[in-house]
């Protein structure tokens, strides 16, 4: 349904932002697969450097084990490998949903065609990388380092960091999707569709 005057204001969640629901899933998803990852390998780090951060630990007071910040690194880890599958799907759904603009170009220098196609197979990839961590860090866990006061090896951590740094270029091309294409986005859809935004909003909300 085009965003005719009136017709689309009693489904706005579902007809202005160009998704058959109000708040995209994907972005969401996005900030929690961060947000496991990052904390995974952040208490492993934590972890490792246990021996020299001991005496700090003690003389704050707080009550805290290397095997304790391992099981962090380890439950987040798992965490961050099961919901990225749904992050990716969602990415994937949204993007076939997509209305992308084709006289804007990002920073970068892409068209939003391009930004949607390296976005997806960043997203592939960094799906693969953290299953494979995954992997990685129960083999570490459970086998190889099973009985080693370190649980995790240093080319490990120094991988996560590198992730990191392909979180961060795969976060911006899909910023720039929202922030530049107006991907999903109902303002932007409905500047582009020659409608004020803040006098519909606010009639939707005084219905």
């Amino acid at each position: 349904m085009p965003l005719v005057e009136g017709s689309w204001l009693p489904t706005l969640g579902a007809q202005a932002n160009g998704l058959p629901y109000g708040v995209p899933i994907h972005p969401n998803l996005v900030h929690l697969t961060l947000g496991l990852f990052i904390v995974a390998i952040a208490f492993d780090i934590v972890a490792a450097l246990y021996p020299l951060e001991k005496p700090i630990f003690k003389f704050l007071a707080i009550p805290v084990t290397s095997s304790g910040l391992y099981d962090v690194g380890w439950f987040n880890m798992v965490a961050a490998a099961v919901i990225t599958f749904f992050t990716v799907a969602a990415g994937f759904y949204e993007i076939m949903l997509a209305e992308p603009p084709n006289d804007v170009i990002s920073p970068w220098g892409l068209g939003a065609m391009d930004t949607m196609v390296w976005h997806g197979v960043g997203g592939v990839v960094l799906l693969g990388l953290i299953v494979a961590m995954t992997v990685w860090r129960g083999f570490q866990r459970y086998v190889w380092r099973e009985d080693r006061a370190r649980q995790v090896q240093w080319s490990y951590l120094l991988t996560g960091l590198g992730i990191f740094v392909l979180m961060f270029v795969h976060g911006t091309l899909g910023a720039h999707l929202g922030s530049d294409f107006g991907i999903h986005v109902s303002a932007d859809r409905l500047i582009r569709s020659g409608i004020n935004p803040n006098t519909h909003l606010n009639i939707l909300i005084k219905h």
